[in-house]
């Protein structure tokens, strides 16, 4: 494949120098057609300022996408022409898939969020781009024409979301329809430019069975966990940021029973529940008037109303966490939640402080015997240096004993050290402790692998 330009002007000078400059070759890349090439780059920014001035673009949402690319290719054709730029049929079909993205897409970053492989975006200002791919961090060779370019794309996510951001609100956090959760920040608080983050999830919900493939966990702490949730005990999930909590959720979520009614409430719906009876609630910021602001408590309060069988909130953050203590308390066995800390007693160490939150005087014991009655089970997830997660504890809560809440682990994953290309060794353990649910296991009929604990 190969391009025979290299400048963005009509005039007969620039003309004469795309004559003089040599023919060169350009190879398409994983994240987008000749997104490295500044010649390209030039001509696509150039090409979309000229659609932009030939379109009737107050129309362009009331016709179909196949017209808008037929009159786009149209466009292109004409514009090639008069510029003397000669393309190939591959090559204008590139250049007219990365207008459209312009025009009705997310611009540059469309070729990143088709690819399955990535689970983040991080824009960092027009200038560079990274992406996380399979746990690893990544420069793209894909970038923006400037601020302005940025500003629109961002604005475009924000307005597809049904909400606003400028200088007077400078910060959205949101989901795009896919699930994607996006996080905007735009000056005078993003002090070099705007920045923009997407964490996007996996379109196909992990399974347990697929968290024991990859390696996160076990058959045997799998089944300890698939257990757990059949017997609807109470789960706090713990780990830092983008560990894998929401994903270890999702599937650990897909042991509950098809005739339970689930409530789910987020700041921002990630989760990928496969049940029928599903539903979900979402938290709401204030207007520009700050007014309307619907926050967890407020949903996490109306959920007790709604005749749950279980709960499931994505993450407590503050006075939450008093009101989803009182909910396992109080018949809703079997609900879950995450937070974030780096270990399980950190986790509980972090639900008493939120608890505090919540505008409540109540002496530290009884919190922490709340604590100690709501929550069975803390599972801590981690993300190693090589990019992979995986659960690296699972204890019981088994009660108080002073002051102190009583936690025995149960499964730990012990790193036995990294090999040549770098990937984490280790293996998943029992601690030699026999948990105190197994009596419950039995109740309920739930069966585990043979001799797991002898």
């Amino acid at each position: 494949m190969r391009l025979s330009f290299a400048a963005t002007s009509v005039a007969p000078a620039a003309r004469t120098r795309v004559e003089a400059v040599e023919t060169r070759s350009f190879e398409p890349d994983p994240f987008g057609a000749f997104a490295a090439d500044d010649d390209y780059f030039e001509l696509k920014t150039r090409m979309h300022r000229q659609l932009i001035e030939r379109m009737n673009l107050a129309t362009i949402t009331l016709r179909s996408p196949e017209q808008v690319r037929q009159e786009v290719a149209e466009l292109v054709a004409t514009i090639l022409k008069e510029d003397a730029l000669p393309l190939n049929a591959d090559e204008s079909h590139r250049l007219i898939d990365d207008l459209m993205h312009e025009l009705l897409g997310f611009g540059p970053l469309e070729p990143l969020l088709h690819d399955p492989d990535i689970s983040d975006i991080l824009v960092n200002t027009a200038r560079e781009v990274y992406v996380e791919r399979r746990g690893q961090m990544e420069l793209t060779p894909v970038r923006f024409a400037d601020e302005q370019h940025l500003l629109r794309v961002i604005e475009r996510i924000v307005d597809k979301v049904g909400r606003r951001i400028d200088e007077s609100q400078p910060m959205v956090d949101a989901r795009l329809p896919d699930g994607s959760r996006i996080n905007a920040v735009v000056p005078p608080v993003a002090v070099d430019g705007a920045l923009l983050s997407i964490r996007r999830f996996s379109r196909i919900p992990f399974s347990m069975d697929r968290l024991v493939a990859n390696g996160t966990v076990d058959e045997a702490c799998g089944a300890i966990l698939k257990g757990i949730v059949a017997c609807r005990l109470n789960i706090l999930i713990s780990g830092g940021t983008g560990t894998g909590k929401t994903t270890l959720m999702n599937a650990m979520s897909q042991g509950i029973g098809p005739r339970e009614r689930i409530v789910t409430i987020e700041d921002a719906a990630e989760l990928q529940l496969q049940q029928r009876h599903v539903v979900r609630m979402e938290t709401r910021p204030s207007n520009i008037e700050g007014r309307g602001e619907i926050t967890q408590r407020d949903l996490v309060r109306n959920a007790l109303r709604m005749r749950p069988d279980r709960i499931i909130v994505g993450e407590v953050r503050a006075g939450e966490a008093f009101d989803m203590l009182q909910a396992m308390n109080t018949g809703h066995d079997g609900s879950m939640t995450t937070v974030h800390a780096n270990t399980p007693r950190d986790a509980l160490a972090r639900v008493e402080q939120m608890v505090s939150m919540a505008g409540l005087d109540l002496p530290a014991r009884a919190v922490r015997t709340q604590i100690a009655s709501a929550i069975d089970v803390v599972v801590q997830v981690k993300r190693f240096q090589d990019g992979s997660r995986r659960v690296v504890s699972v204890s019981e809560i088994d009660g108080m004993e002073g002051d102190v809440i009583v936690m025995q682990e149960i499964f730990r994953f012990e790193q036995t050290g990294v090999d040549e290309a770098g990937k984490v060794q280790g293996r998943f353990v029992w601690t030699g402790l026999r948990p105190g649910f197994l009596d419950t296991f039995k109740a309920m009929g739930v069966s585990l692998p043979e001799g797991m604990f002898s």
